[in-house]
């Protein structure tokens, strides 16, 4: 089938689930999910594939082992891109991501180099220009309080130095075109926005080549 959109009741969904985090809730409710979010996201991803590669779209369920919060059910639905992009429903809205969100050990050493070399970080900062400049924000994640150890606090690119993860990120609240084929341009125009950073990343700093945990 071809991508029409999410309609209200997708919306509507999550919002009750926010209210109605349980299990009776969601066996209901199951067919709902399906059909009016599940099914839309992967119509999503078959659309974006011949140009952003396969998706995959996340279980529903929380993993509550070791959160002191047990809700049992995520309240948005996430999809990422193999080549880079992350796509996520909810009743906020739509909203999509890119870049490296959490870096291992190995990697934030690689992209720590690479911010404080003239060139790389100053090439890095004209990337950020332009991507801002198209409409995503670009942020670092969970940041150090203070330089990291090895790098000057007066560093002209201290606050980039400072993040563990770099992301671009955009977010569109419902509004009537989520309800057609147009949320497809937004995705994929925001994807093709960030394309510079992920391009930086995944030049400058690469996968983990850490032994998975």
């Amino acid at each position: 089938m071809t991508f029409e959109g999410w309609q209200d009741e997708a919306l509507e969904f999550y919002e009750r689930l926010e209210i109605d985090n349980s299990k009776t809730f969601w066996a209901e409710h199951k067919e709902l999910y399906e059909r009016a979010v599940r099914e839309p996201m992967a119509q999503l991803l078959d659309r974006l594939e011949p140009e952003f590669g396969p998706g995959k779209i996340f279980r529903p369920h929380r993993d509550v082992r070791f959160s002191a919060d047990k809700a049992p059910y995520k309240t948005h639905c996430g999809a990422h891109l193999a080549a880079g992009g992350y796509i996520q429903l909810s009743a906020d809205g739509l909203a999509c991501g890119n870049g490296m969100y959490q870096l291992a050990a190995d990697q934030l050493e690689r992209y720590r180099r690479a911010v404080a070399e003239d060139v790389t970080g100053a090439e890095l900062e004209r990337v950020i220009a332009t991507v801002t400049g198209a409409g995503p924000v670009v942020s670092g994640r969970d940041p150090l309080k203070t330089a990291p150890r090895g790098y000057p606090k007066d560093h002209p690119r201290i606050a980039l130095l400072r993040n563990k993860g770099l992301v671009a990120w955009q977010e569109w609240e419902p509004a009537d075109w989520l309800g057609t084929a147009r949320a497809y341009q937004r995705v994929a125009t925001f994807l093709r926005a960030s394309q510079p950073l992920k391009d930086w990343l995944d030049g400058h700093v690469g996968p983990s080549e850490l032994p998975p945990r």
